[in-house]
């Protein structure tokens, strides 16, 4: 249940803080006072999209936050919990901030989370219906929903939508294998040439590196004798030697030493580096006793190479990926050597779940029309109390296509006249009529008493109604409320007078700008908001008491 509702630069709203209350609360206003602006920022706690445009002009953000009351709530725990989030004695707060650049955040418990999450909390917090919901009550699929909804075989359908999925997985891969036999036979020769050519190769990774280096050394091998020899020589093989002139130093180091023992320590730098180039000295020895001009295997190298530039253009851009296209082959050489088997099991495998979804169909079929009986005697029971008593209102099914909802086309009929053919909804229905079976829908789908009140927000459900039909329309929301946390924005005061608490929305001038303001009326200031909605501008002695006598009535 929606307890407390913040709205700060929205639209025309510079800044409100509304409770609600449980019952049924309704907003009222002159035409163009913002009153759809309430449901709108409450949309916003629901998931619904965010734009920039609705930030106040002037402001750099927008924001709304709401508190809802979830204890005993487990459902709402259960979307909590994988989040690591909690609801802080029993109240939730869930926020939103639209941003000037677009873009938007949002909060649960003050912390930030994905809108995601607002979506997935949202069939448990509130459910708006408004006038794009008609709309949307004209299509065959949210009527097929609704059907199921009313069902209650949500297990059934999840079964069934596994079951489609399975089947049409096995059916697209035998589809797949059962192409052409030339077709099959083109792939297998053209997938065992590759295979063979890249097998022939017998390539190891790494060894197109290793080859341009050889490469390398033999294309250069006047270059790197003469500079060995000379390294070799200015190292070892000289009077002048680097060695020479290192043993040099340690004879004079040792006579110093005689004299002075400080100088110790500086022998084992010296022994060190003679061992470093002694080191070195025999690495560049053993290094020109194999450089060796060889022609003849410098061209075994560029042939080699040849080959392998030729396969990395053919099947890859270096040797990993060549060996990795090699193994794809294989696979699919393997697949395809074993279809036979393979489309064996998939035709046993689709048969097989052929019969499990006509099953599950079938079993759909029976507890839809089950619940389409008990759906038309509701909702007819329910028309009857918004004075369409003579409606007749039918749910019909036929056969369909397979899909993940099942088999059957399910479409909403309704006759508002005795006598005449029940049709489409849109066909024969009104607006207000529309409205009132809309009203009367989602009164059946509403769930029973339960630990906790959900809100149900209705905006201009009553468009298109009057008289003897907006009472009614009054007195089922009135009812509903008694079970559920209802807001309802409505322009007729018939309906007005059956509110246990009553919101005024209107526009004020401050400061040169225009700001919307909602306020919830006492026992008089609402007496005179409902002779506003009867009276007009002028308010009138006799629209007072016909207001009050709305209300008294409303109120038993």
């Amino acid at each position: 249940m929606l307890l407390e509702l913040v709205v700060e630069n929205y639209a025309v709203v510079e800044r409100l803080r509304v409770s609600f209350h449980s019952g049924l609360n309704l907003l009222t206003g002159e035409t163009g006072s913002g009153k759809s602006i309430v449901v709108d920022a409450l949309g916003l706690l629901l998931g619904a999209r965010a734009s920039s445009e609705t930030i106040r002009t002037g402001e750099a953000r927008a924001r709304v936050a709401g508190i809802f009351d979830v204890r005993n709530h487990t459902a709402v725990r259960r979307v909590l919990e994988p989040a690591g989030l909690e609801a802080e004695e029993g109240e939730l707060l869930v926020e939103r901030e639209i941003l000037s650049g677009g873009r938007s955040r949002a909060y649960v418990g003050s912390r930030p989370v994905a809108a995601s999450l607002l979506k997935e909390l949202a069939p448990y917090l509130a459910d708006i219906h408004g006038q794009h919901d008609q709309q949307l009550l004209f299509s065959p699929d949210t009527q097929r929903a609704m059907l199921d909804a009313f069902a209650g075989h949500g297990d059934l359908l999840a079964q069934l939508e596994t079951t489609f999925g399975q089947w049409r997985t096995a059916a697209g891969e035998l589809e797949e294998l059962e192409r052409s036999e030339q077709e099959k036979l083109r792939l297998l020769d053209l997938w065992t040439f590759q295979r063979k050519e890249i097998e022939a190769a017998a390539l190891e990774p790494d060894e197109d590196a290793t080859l341009e280096n050889r490469r390398r050394v033999l294309q250069n091998v006047q270059r790197l004798e003469e500079a060995a020899q000379i390294a070799y020589a200015a190292v070892y093989d000289r009077p002048e030697s680097a060695l020479a002139q290192s043993r040099t130093a340690a004879r004079k180091l040792d006579e110093l030493c005689r004299i002075d023992q400080s100088l110790s320590p500086l022998r084992e730098h010296l022994r060190s580096a003679e061992l470093s180039l002694q080191e070195a000295a025999y690495g560049l020895r053993d290094y020109l006793s194999h450089l060796d001009a060889d022609p003849a295997r410098l061209e075994e190298i560029e042939t080699r190479l040849a080959s392998i530039d030729r396969l990395k253009r053919k099947y890859g851009a270096s040797i990993p990926d060549v060996l990795a296209f090699l193994d794809q082959t294989r696979g699919q050489i393997e697949k395809l050597e074993s279809a036979g088997v393979r489309m064996e099991e998939l035709r046993k495998a689709r048969k097989r779940l052929a019969a499990d979804y006509e099953k599950l169909s079938a079993e759909l079929t029976r507890s839809r029309a089950a619940a389409a009986r008990r759906l038309e005697k509701r909702v007819e029971a329910e028309l009857a109390e918004l004075a369409m008593d003579r409606t007749v209102f039918r749910v019909s099914m036929e056969p369909a296509a397979w899909s993940p909802d099942g088999a059957d086309a399910v479409e909403f009929l309704v006759s508002p006249n005795r006598g005449e053919e029940p049709r489409a909804l849109e066909k024969v229905a009104s607006g207000g009529e529309i409205s009132r079976i809309a009203l009367a829908l989602k009164t059946c789908l509403a769930p029973a008493k339960s630990a906790y009140q959900r809100t149900l927000v209705f905006d201009e459900v009553d468009a298109g109604v009057g008289g003897s039909a907006a009472e009614g329309v009054g007195r089922r929301l009135k009812k509903l409320s008694q079970t559920n946390q209802v807001l309802c924005v409505t322009h007729l005061p018939q309906i007005a007078g059956f509110a246990d608490h009553h919101y005024r929305v209107e526009k004020l001038e401050s400061r040169g700008r225009t700001i919307a303001t909602v306020e919830e009326l006492d026992k008089e200031a609402r007496t005179r908001e409902v002779g506003r909605m009867l009276s007009g501008q002028t308010l009138t002695q006799e629209a007072l008491k016909h207001a009050a006598q709305l209300i008294k009535l409303g109120a038993g």
